[in-house]
């Protein structure tokens, strides 16, 4: 269903919550909750906006219903997880199209909608320092690569010429029409890489190139941060050690030293909340991930301390 004027800024994260309907219904179920919650702030009382917000209201309650096994929608924390390793994944996707310079229009697509989930995670709390970098330089890079495509100009990849403090010029140009026939925006034979971005389930060219991802979102197997430079949003995605593949008695900690933490209620909320994260990550089989978290756990839980 179409926003109404006044709502016009939620409308790209709805539909981005009908792409994924079937394909990843929690993604759905929290961009409609942003788009809900956003949109009784900028208009509740004109009739058109109470009507459309209503059916927003009664479509949340449907799919609550619906998915009410499922963690990732009963528990904050889970569906925390889930929204930001989602829009992480589909940056990191674009990020390495960009830096490889395979230019095309599902790595512009996956670009902006990685900024759209971002915005999504405000239903949890305020965005990190590192998010709201991430979804500026991933809106921007989305304007700047698709514009240079539509004027026949080669964009120039990675973060040069990118000033992060200052609002990419033309973005509400490009996002209001770039993007505004939705599932019909693909990317043609003539589109370097030819991949479909992750998690969209746009048509590629028949022919994708040998060095493309593949499609399947879930098969992305990406190091967070490993692949990019310093001076981009990327390094606020930590790489994490590679875990060791045998772990001595010596190393482990006592059940003593356990003993003898004193671990507050907000302790143990954090270390549930790693835990929470860990198992989020194994859902895309992101070992790194989930081993960096499981760590952070386990220390915090040993020592008292992050």
């Amino acid at each position: 269903m179409a926003a109404p004027a006044q709502l016009k800024a939620v409308q790209h994260h709805l539909r981005t919550a009908q792409e994924h309907e079937k394909r990843d219904p929690v993604v759905a179920y929290y961009c409609r909750l942003y788009a809900m919650q956003t949109g009784m702030k900028l208009d509740s009382k004109t009739p058109e906006c109470r009507k459309f917000l209503v059916k927003l209201m009664d479509q949340l309650e449907s799919m609550k219903m619906e998915l009410s096994d499922n963690d990732s929608i009963t528990q904050e924390v889970v569906g925390n997880a889930h929204i930001e390793n989602y829009a992480l994944k589909m940056f990191l996707y674009a990020d390495n199209e960009d830096r490889a310079g395979r230019f095309h229009k599902n790595m512009i697509k996956s670009f902006y909608t990685a900024s759209l989930l971002l915005d999504v995670l405000s239903v949890f709390g305020e965005l990190s320092d590192e998010n709201i970098q991430h979804r500026k330089y991933a809106r921007w890079k989305a304007a700047y690569i698709h514009n240079c495509l539509k004027n026949g100009e080669t964009p120039e990849a990675g973060p040069n010429g990118m000033d992060l403090d200052q609002e990419a010029d033309g973005d509400e140009g490009f996002s209001g029409h770039a993007f505004s026939q939705g599932g019909s925006f693909r990317a043609s034979s003539e589109d370097a890489g030819g991949a479909a971005a992750p998690g969209i389930g746009f048509t590629a060219g028949s022919e994708p190139g040998p060095s493309a991802p593949p499609s399947n979102f879930g098969n992305v197997h990406v190091p967070p941060g490993a692949h990019a430079p310093a001076n981009t949003p990327a390094d606020a995605v930590k790489p994490v050690p590679t875990p060791r593949t045998t772990a001595h008695a010596a190393d482990l900690p006592t059940g003593q030293q356990q003993g003898d933490v004193r671990l507050s209620a907000e302790d143990f909320t954090k270390a549930q909340k790693y835990c929470k994260y860990a198992g989020s990550a194994l859902q895309y089989e992101d070992v790194p991930t989930a081993v960096h978290n499981l760590q952070k756990a386990l220390k915090l839980l040993t020592t008292g301390k992050e």
